[in-house]
């Protein structure tokens, strides 16, 4: 599994943190930026790391703004990506089994880091359930 990662300034620090567990878990990871902590727009990126999941560069992606809320609504923008905001890991859990969503989004300004981490390990871990009516239903998603 491949991970496209993406953030704002706001995310920057999460991003990063992000970034090494990945490293130390062993999971490929691709930075689509930003760079620093300068500020930038979070459409950006949002829109880089959804483009590389959805042509298949990436399997999932996960982008962080200071919310969360505005990278996911940009992500969600492009056809064939299902981008949740999640704040737990139960939400994490629930929109893979259920959603099979394919990219994360989480608020860098919301979540603590060990939290984060436990979300993002959720989502990654956690497959798809393939039942019909959860199939069904991210069909009706698509249309």
């Amino acid at each position: 599994m491949t991970v496209a990662i993406g953030s704002d300034h706001g995310g920057y620090d999460l991003k990063e943190k992000v970034k090494k567990h990945l490293e130390e878990r062993k999971i490929p990871c691709v930075d689509m930026g930003c760079d620093s902590k300068a500020s930038c727009d979070y459409p950006v990126y949002g829109k880089k790391v959804a483009h590389a999941v959805a042509e298949g560069a990436c399997d999932r992606g996960i982008v962080i703004c200071t919310t969360g809320i505005g990278i996911s609504i940009t992500a969600n923008k492009v056809k064939g990506i299902r981008c949740a905001l999640c704040a737990d890991t139960f939400s994490a859990r629930m929109t893979r089994l259920h959603n099979d969503a394919n990219v994360l989004a989480m608020g860098g300004g919301i979540l603590g880091d060990n939290l984060a981490l436990e979300i993002v390990d959720t989502f990654l871990d956690t497959p798809f359930s393939g039942e019909e009516k959860h199939c069904r239903r991210v069909g009706q998603i698509e249309d």
